[in-house]
């Protein structure tokens, strides 16, 4: 039987990587502006992400190498940036690229390009304020609405998700008329945040940023990731996600510089995974001697580049923005 050559050309047009080049300079400008610093961090780690929703590439070295046995590519430059905060790097940013496991379809790439920034003295809001002000100096027209989480979940749910719990959301949904997923754990089925994130991915998110990009802020405290907590009733984390057209760009954070929480955080995000029988790789214990040492308060941000250019663009997936998508590379 004769094999069918590959398909050696690229996924985007020519004009399309124009495009990107444009955008990327648009980004040099925005940030040599305002006397924020260009930084590069490693893409290679001995440490990897213990998010619980984020899985990392392992890559093994050769045993004559200096490595550990097992290295990881990054998922995200922020911890390195941290440290580069922590030794006083001040305002830095880069473009990086970053790699997550089982990540490919419509809006996802196993490898992609992400922006990330950090900006001492910066809030969750200001920097909610210099996105915004980025999408419009690389041409996204017509300015950000912004809601709270619970604002969002009122207007495109009908309910307040802070006082709603895990049964309540679950027979919410059947009554929306959404299908569950099948097969849930026991776990799963009592997880109040599971339910919220199930909402978010199928009622709300999908209703956010129709016409203009939509910032969503203050998440419950359970969903706080590295973010700081703000003792309100109930208390809320400082964060912020960013949608166009019902897609989620940006993901930022009123970043916590608690090192003992931050460690307890990753252990039980650890804990989490093994107790579903998911790799929970070691934690970044670099970052912890980082905070421990202090890190000044600041706001973070990552944003996704090549979604940015395919929705500015108007394309139909994200691989239509690189010059070779994974089934190509």
């Amino acid at each position: 039987m004769r094999r069918e050559a590959p398909d050696w050309r690229p996924s985007a047009s020519l004009e399309v990587l124009k495009q990107r080049a444009a955008l990327y300079g648009a980004v040099r400008s925005f940030f040599a502006a305002r006397g924020v610093l260009e930084v590069e961090t490693p893409i290679l780690s001995r440490h990897a992400t213990v998010d619980r929703h984020i899985d990392s590439f392992a890559v093994s070295a050769p045993h004559a190498s200096r490595l550990a046995p097992d290295v990881f590519l990054h998922t995200s430059p922020e911890f390195a940036m941290k440290r580069l905060l922590a030794a006083g790097s001040g305002p830095i940013w880069q473009i990086a690229r970053v790699f997550r496991a089982d990540e490919q379809g419509r809006h996802h790439n196993p490898e992609f390009s992400m922006l990330e920034w950090y900006r001492p003295g910066f809030d969750h809001h200001d920097l909610m304020d210099e996105v915004a002000e980025l999408l419009a100096a690389c041409g996204v027209p017509g300015g950000c609405g912004r809601l709270s989480y619970c604002e969002a979940f009122q207007r495109h749910a009908g309910f307040d998700p802070f006082t709603a719990d895990a049964a309540d959301l679950r027979s919410r949904l059947r009554a929306h008329g959404i299908d569950e997923p099948l097969g849930l754990t026991h776990d799963e089925i009592g997880d109040r945040d599971f339910w919220l994130d199930l909402w978010m991915s199928r009622v709300v998110g999908p209703r956010l940023g129709t016409d203009t990009p939509e910032f969503i802020y203050d998440f419950p405290a359970s969903q706080a990731a590295l973010a700081r907590v703000r003792k309100d009733d109930p208390p809320v984390a400082e964060r912020f996600e960013l949608f166009w057209t019902g897609i989620e760009l940006a993901n930022g954070f009123h970043e916590l510089t608690d090192a003992a929480e931050q460690e307890r955080r990753f252990r039980a995000d650890q804990a989490w995974r093994r107790a579903r029988g998911r790799v929970a790789p070691p934690y970044d214990v670099n970052l912890i001697a980082a905070l421990a040492h202090g890190m000044p308060p600041c706001a973070g941000v990552a944003l996704g580049l090549d979604r940015l250019l395919m929705l500015r663009l108007g394309l139909a997936c994200v691989a239509d923005t690189l010059s070779f998508a994974a089934d190509r590379a």
